[in-house]
């Protein structure tokens, strides 16, 4: 028998449990996010209503437009920008952005007239938390007139042009701390407000597939943060994710991930951070023949 679950104006037909076990391997294979059983009803909704848009009948047929050829992958990527936005907002984390500003505050100290303060905003969806370190760091480094650069990634084609964009609804603004406001923000018309330009010109966002960053082009980084990423894939594979993450770190940077994303990480480069509020790690700085050096 046929079931339909209704969803507004529209209904979409029930994910049996073979359709369900070949769109969630499909999507691991793919992307390295692992969806649970808890998450079935999600992916009927999202793939049903999309399947109406397109005008497919069922699940195999859709499976298999999305699996054949180029405009399979162009469907595909559209279907992932579904899939896989997450929630997100400024400064989601306030202890884990507490400890950024400490580090950023000691770089700020230490850093020469020549040098960038470079960071890495790993999953940044539509912009936000990529935007909150370009608020820290512009904070202490641009009185000093030193520099920073942010890069933020993710595999959501969609929401990288809203994080280039850099506008967001007023409400957004609730969960930025008030020093912060009058500099990191402008008004762009009713009911949106605007990343500063001087801030929009220090971020850049690249789409990456988080499977493939050994192929991205980016070391040296003094932070990279990495919340509410981690949650979506198998342990192994998280510890694949922050083995490439702990290589792509100067010495002395730090690499921030989410309370209770890894508890049992290690990595002969990275030191923990031993705090309850944050999880955290920081690369071990080397002497001058190249080896680690002792504390």
């Amino acid at each position: 028998m046929s079931h339909h679950l209704r969803t507004g104006l529209t209904s979409v037909p029930e994910l049996d449990d073979v359709q369900f076990g070949r769109w969630q391997n499909l999507l691991e294979e793919r992307t390295g996010m692992c969806l649970p059983l808890q998450r079935r009803s999600f992916l009927q909704t999202s793939l049903g209503l999309r399947m109406q848009e397109i005008g497919c009948q069922n699940y195999q047929e859709y499976y298999d437009r999305v699996t054949d050829g180029p405009s399979g992958a162009i469907e595909w990527n559209t279907l992932v920008d579904r899939l896989t936005v997450q929630e997100t907002r400024f400064f989601r984390d306030p202890d884990a952005y507490a400890f950024v500003d400490q580090f950023v505050q000691q770089q700020a100290a230490e850093m020469g007239p020549d040098d960038t303060l470079e960071c890495w905003s790993v999953g940044c969806s539509s912009g936000e938390e990529a935007y909150s370190l370009a608020m820290v760091a512009d904070r202490y480094l641009t009185p000093q007139s030193k520099r920073f650069a942010i890069t933020g990634t993710d595999i959501s084609t969609i929401v990288l042009r809203k994080a280039r964009a850099g506008r967001f609804q007023p409400r957004a603004l609730d969960w930025v701390p008030q020093d912060y406001l009058a500099r990191a923000f402008k008004n762009s018309g009713i009911n949106e407000i605007e990343i500063s330009d001087h801030l929009r010109k220090r971020c850049c966002f690249s789409q990456v597939n988080i499977l493939n960053l050994n192929a991205f082009p980016l070391d040296s980084q003094h932070i990279i943060y990495c919340q509410n990423v981690l949650i979506y894939f198998r342990r192994w594979r998280r510890r694949e994710i922050l083995n490439v993450l702990a290589e792509r770190l100067a010495p002395g940077g730090i690499l921030v991930i989410g309370l209770g994303e890894m508890v049992d990480f290690s990595h002969p480069l990275l030191e923990p951070v031993r705090s309850s509020q944050v999880s955290a790690f920081v690369r071990k700085k080397t002497n001058s023949t190249g080896e680690t050096a002792r504390r």
